[in-house]
């Protein structure tokens, strides 16, 4: 078995872990659920579908940017997280090798956190252990199956990173996994039954596939892809939101992602209800009006938006405060946007200067752009 050395100099095996050292390290677990049961009494057919997806092929030239932002002399954690966050799969073997070892568990939540506790050298040896597939050199089913898995996961990471910018939600580098791995779950449905793409009907909405996986299956790809990911020691709050992803109660990661889900199948001319974008977009308080530029704007909304590890310290009326001098406002105009006082949007921007260490209204927006709050 590969292993890959921590920046700490412990070595580790990105492989299985014993079921002695499994847990999410969140206190006492919940009482499974009868589904959850029916996943845990898969036995052995189970076991090997999770062993095959938690080992999936790359992207060969994912692979190739990988290892070349790996060997780039004053390359920075951000060139390599990209890298990372470009296939599914990679972001899979990176997560799972700063996870798994002797360190704690759910350390690494993000990508970027991943790339923190592994060096530029463990995540090549992670890279050049993974198989690969090229869908132009070698096409066959099992390569558009991987290849259409990973065009989908990054297009609703994009599109999640995009709502949660919408929505203020804070731990976007933890969504960002989450979104990349929601449809996990699929691969090992796909695993255990041989008809499963049968059901894959592209003219049915999400929400009417995950139904008919519960009435034919038992079981549906959203639980599955949790209890895996559960399985990887990844943080509870990946689970929590790949399991709750086509719940209509969904909120927070969850609901980010419901919607960004919708989004992508919207953008790609599947089945997306208006009605359903709309409902999934009120479990994070968005209205309407603020979906059409969303809506208008994928998949061709520019470059990517940094993405801060650490929380924004600023409210959400700070934050809407600075959007106003971002987009040139005077005071007077936001203050009659926000429906305040000026004095009151006054305060809000001093507090945003105190609290970022701006000394004016330029450096105070450079600094919200740079950490991705704006």
């Amino acid at each position: 078995m590969t292993q890959v050395v921590s920046k700490d100099g412990g070595a580790k095996a990105p492989g299985r872990r014993t079921a002695a050292s499994r847990g999410n390290g969140a206190g006492p677990k919940r009482p499974a659920s009868a589904a959850e049961r029916r996943v845990g009494q898969g036995g052995r057919r189970l076991a090997e579908a999770f062993d095959r997806v938690s080992h999936l092929p790359v992207l060969v030239e994912s692979q190739r940017r990988l290892l070349l932002a790996c060997d780039r002399q004053g390359g920075s954690n951000g060139d390599l997280a990209d890298a990372i966050e470009s296939d599914a799969a990679l972001a899979i073997a990176v997560l799972r090798a700063a996870n798994n070892g002797g360190g704690p568990q759910q350390r690494a939540g993000g990508v970027e956190d991943a790339v923190e506790v592994l060096s530029s050298g463990a995540i090549r040896n992670v890279a050049t252990a993974t198989q690969t597939y090229d869908p132009f050199e070698s096409p066959n089913s099992a390569a558009e199956r991987h290849e259409r898995f990973r065009r989908h996961a990054v297009a609703t990471r994009h599109a999640a990173d995009r709502i949660a910018e919408l929505a203020h939600l804070d731990d976007r580098d933890e969504l960002a996994v989450a979104a990349l791995l929601h449809d996990v779950g699929r691969l090992v449905l796909a695993e255990l039954y041989g008809g499963f793409e049968e059901l894959d009907d592209h003219d049915a909405t999400p929400d009417q596939r995950i139904r008919r996986e519960r009435r034919e299956l038992g079981i549906d790809h959203a639980l599955v892809g949790a209890v895996l990911v559960r399985r990887w020691a990844l943080p509870s709050g990946v689970g929590a939101a790949i399991e709750r992803h086509h719940s209509p109660e969904a909120r927070g990661h969850a609901a980010a992602i419901r919607l960004a889900d919708l989004v992508v199948h919207y953008a790609s001319g599947d089945a997306a209800p208006p009605d359903a974008i709309v409902e999934a977009a009120s479990g994070l308080g968005l209205e309407r009006k603020r979906l059409v530029p969303l809506l208008y704007e994928f998949p061709h909304s520019g470059i990517d938006r940094p993405r801060s590890s650490a929380p924004c310290p600023l409210s959400v009326r700070e934050i809407d405060a600075l959007r106003g001098l971002a987009d040139g406002k005077v005071y007077k105009q936001i203050a009659h946007d926000l429906s305040l006082s000026v004095s009151t949007i006054r305060t809000h921007l001093h507090n945003v200067y105190r609290k970022i260490g701006a000394v004016d209204r330029a450096q105070a927006v450079l600094i919200a752009h740079d950490h991705g709050w704006l």
